[in-house]
């Protein structure tokens, strides 16, 4: 699963910069000759040289008194940012809504505005970030104050990316190349194009976007930016099987990433290692990599580093021939993922709600705007003769023909955005959340009457490659014609779902373990039957099933997806195009 190394979508947060560390006597004593001039400068040096800028602070602040009014904003703005950048959030956000609601400097607020976007985002708050987000989308045509515009079109394109709507974060990012303003440099805005570019699967190692990219910000001096597109790079290597030159890569960029002491990019380095260490068959400096990431984890944490580097001694220990841990690292893998699959649903999840939100006030201030003109309309008509009555019940009958028209299109989009939300927009059927959802409530429906159900756990064989050789177009295809042939075998009482990428889900209602063997067969037999042609090319595919029984697993949904999840890996390890079940579990204890 391909994912942003090191978070390198977010803004920068170093854990461990303390301020009094960089702190220099004799500031205080030397009085800032030009306090604007001096702030503008400390606030171009934020990511460039933050050691620096952190001492400039320490300087102003010694000689805060004699700032002007709105000099003394700029420096609770930088402050802000100076907090936020140590990892406090929540002192972050009430300086900066005091910077917003109290400075009376609307190119402040805008930039405090686009510095709340990132925060929010980052403290996972993302409904918030999503309405402040559109609220900051609307007021851009009369934002005029070039910087404050360029900071807010990055952040948008930022937050846009993580809600999954790669398109409009890519015209964010060439809106905000469009609007550089004095000062600044074309790396930002070409950082976040990559970094959509990656997230949409759009990008390869030698993709020309990624190296202008990289020039772009070693131009400008931003070494930490560059060293996250470098990350990049490194994953695009291991991507295309390329792990030796993803450990050049890293062995040339490993000094300037422990010199900036940004932590998510350490992580990546040793995760990114590790994964090459694997794909070369250097197992045990992949093992010692790996663990070293994973002994970084607090308790019931749940990271995408965690998840990969619990892969990589997965499958260090399965290749080792170690089963137990083999299937010890497997659980945590899984449990770490299903973390990362969660908040990236919930990201879009916020960013549909809120847009339901925002159409659902637009209508219904029209709706209100549109009793206004009935009100005024019946005032006017009341001051008229006998002979204006008629004229006023056929307008009155107009108008509410209208209000209940557009309470009808409201009722409509509600429920057509209430469907987007439990749908996957590819394939049709129930997203991940939502069938985890409706399953629940089966399972508990079924328990109560202790009826039976069977859960199983479809993934296509060897599907990346199809996207590689054929590419997305006929993945996209392969995926939709394998629901429908799915659809087929199952009742209509069977809930179906896509768990992710190429893997689905089907929990079958009122079904014994023999009944759910036997149509876990029919669909896998139907799928290995299916062949598409698109473009001169035909495609066959075949799919490994797991298969789950609440006979054996009882009615909780997590232990039934790990059974599931246990079986379809031992499918795969069989040789694929095969069901496994919780039966052959029982026939090895008999054994």
């Amino acid at each position: 699963m391909s994912r942003l190394p090191g978070r390198i979508g977010a803004w920068p947060a170093w854990a461990g910069l303390l301020w009094c560390a960089l702190l220099q006597p004799g500031y205080a004593a030397t009085p800032v000759a030009d306090p604007s001039a001096f702030l503008e400068q400390a606030e171009s040096l934020r990511t460039s040289d933050h050691p620096r800028f952190v001492q400039m602070l320490a300087r102003i602040h010694g000689d805060a008194q004699h700032l002007t009014p709105p000099e003394q904003w700029h420096l609770r703005y930088l402050d802000a940012w100076e907090t936020m950048f140590q990892g406090d959030y929540a002192g972050s956000e009430a300086q900066l809504r005091d910077v917003i609601d109290h400075s009376g400097n609307e190119a402040l607020a805008a930039k405090a505005s686009a510095l709340l976007l990132s925060n929010l985002g980052l403290n996972q708050r993302y409904e918030d970030a999503y309405s402040l987000a559109n609220r900051l989308a609307a007021d851009l045509p009369q934002i005029k104050d070039p910087q404050a515009r360029f900071l807010l079109l990055g952040n948008l394109a930022q937050m846009l990316n993580l809600a999954g709507q790669e398109d409009l974060a890519l015209q964010y990012a060439h809106m905000a190349e469009e609007a550089i303003p004095p000062g600044e440099t074309p790396c930002r805005p070409r950082f976040q194009e990559v970094a959509a570019l990656y997230r949409a699967k759009r990008l390869t190692s030698a993709s020309l976007e990624l190296q202008r990219a990289i020039d772009s910000c070693e131009a400008a001096r931003q070494p930490v930016i560059t060293n996250g597109m470098r990350l990049i790079l490194g994953s695009l290597y291991l991507d295309e099987s390329q792990p030796a030159k993803t450990l050049a890569l890293l062995d040339r960029i490993e000094p300037s990433i422990r010199t900036s002491r940004y932590s998510p990019h350490n992580l990546s380095l040793q995760v990114e290692r590790a994964q090459a260490y694997e794909k070369l068959g250097r197992d045990n400096e992949a093992r010692e990599t790996a663990l070293a990431v994973a002994a970084t984890a607090q308790p019931d944490s749940t990271d995408e580093w965690l998840a990969d580097a619990y892969e990589v001694l997965y499958r260090v220990e399965k290749r080792q021939g170690n089963s137990a841990a083999a299937l010890a690292y497997y659980e945590r893998y899984v449990a770490q993922d299903k973390g990362y699959l969660d908040d990236v649903s919930a990201r879009t999840l916020a960013y549909q709600v809120t847009r339901q939100h925002m159409l659902a006030q637009r209508l219904e201030t029209e709706r209100l705007s549109k009793q206004n003109n009935i009100l005024r309309l019946q005032q006017a008509l009341d001051g008229k003769a006998v002979e204006t009555s008629r004229l006023y019940n056929v307008l009155l009958v107009l108008v509410l023909i209208s209000i209940a028209w557009w309470l009808l299109r409201t009722k409509r989009s509600q429920l057509r955005f209430k469907k987007l939300s439990r749908l996957d927009g590819l394939t049709g059927i129930y997203n991940h959340q939502h069938f985890h959802c409706a399953a629940g409530r089966v399972l508990d429906a079924l328990e109560r009457r202790l009826g039976h159900a069977c859960l199983i756990v479809i993934d296509l064989d060897h599907f990346k490659r199809i996207n590689d050789t054929h590419g997305h177009a006929m993945g996209d295809a392969v995926l939709r014609r394998t629901v429908a042939i799915c659809q087929q075998q199952l009742r209509p009482a069977d809930l179906f779902g896509r768990l992710g990428g190429e893997e689905f889900g089907v929990l079958l209602h009122d079904c014994s373990r023999e009944q759910g063997v036997d149509i876990a067969n029919r669909i896998r037999a139907a799928i290995a039957e299916m062949q598409i042609v698109k473009d001169g090319s035909a495609v066959f595919i075949s799919a490994s099933v797991g298969l789950a029984s609440t006979l054996g697993a009882g009615y909780g949904l997590q232990r039934l997806c790990k059974e599931a999840d246990a079986a379809l890996y031992r499918a795969k390890r069989a040789g694929r195009n095969c069901v496994m079940g919780d039966i052959e579990l029982d026939e090895m204890a008999q054994a």
